[in-house]
């Protein structure tokens, strides 16, 4: 990578509900001793970082991933929170599949949740700080599953739902960066989230 500045979004560590597939929006989970070791294992990826700007989602599985993974001078970002999905909150995709089949949350907004449109507006506010920030230095953005899918999408110019094409792990550290004046994925899903126990 040549040295400039770029975003860093990174996925918070495991949750039980993460692990078990359930749907976690402001339900406010700790890490798993699992998700805590993937936090620590962030550390040397980001270690070379200096950054000028890092966010975080209010939620504590990402604030204790950003701190476990060496991150300092941490702002809180409520823009970055996970998805709202209203009463598919725990509840996992094959579950919601019994009432309506063949759901996805790109395809069916989750009722009494927030629809595509809306995490896409939350998700441009964060860029938008992101880039105002970027001449300065590195900007860390911790998030969640589907709101960094949205976030990565709408950074590239596309469509909130196109988020569906970038499956994005717990722990995994991506980079968003340009390329010739044009927004491009730089890397994705680093590091490999170490096997568990």
């Amino acid at each position: 990578m040549t040295q400039q500045a770029r975003l860093w979004l990174v996925r918070h560590g495991e949750t039980e509900w993460s692990r078990t597939g359930r749907h976690t929006s402001h339900t406010d989970l700790p890490l798993t001793p699992y998700g805590e070791r993937q936090a620590r294992e962030l550390a040397p990826v980001l270690a070379g970082l200096t950054p000028a700007l890092v966010l975080s989602s209010p939620l504590e599985r990402a604030q204790r991933t950003a701190e476990l993974a060496g991150l300092d001078q941490i702002c809180i970002e409520p823009d970055l929170v996970e998805w709202d999905y209203g009463e598919y909150e725990g509840r996992t995709t094959p579950e919601i599949r019994q009432a309506r089949p063949g759901w996805t949350i790109w395809t069916g907004d989750p009722p009494g949740g927030e629809t595509a449109a809306q995490v896409a507006a939350r998700v441009d506010r964060v860029l938008a700080r992101a880039r105002a920030a970027l001449p300065a230095g590195q900007v860390v953005l911790m998030t969640h599953g589907h709101a960094g899918r949205v976030l990565a999408a709408r950074w590239l110019g596309l469509g909130p739902a196109e988020g569906r094409l970038f499956a994005l792990l717990p722990a995994a550290v991506c980079v968003l960066g340009t390329e010739h004046g044009d927004p491009v994925l730089d890397r994705w899903n680093l590091p490999t989230p170490p096997d568990r126990p």
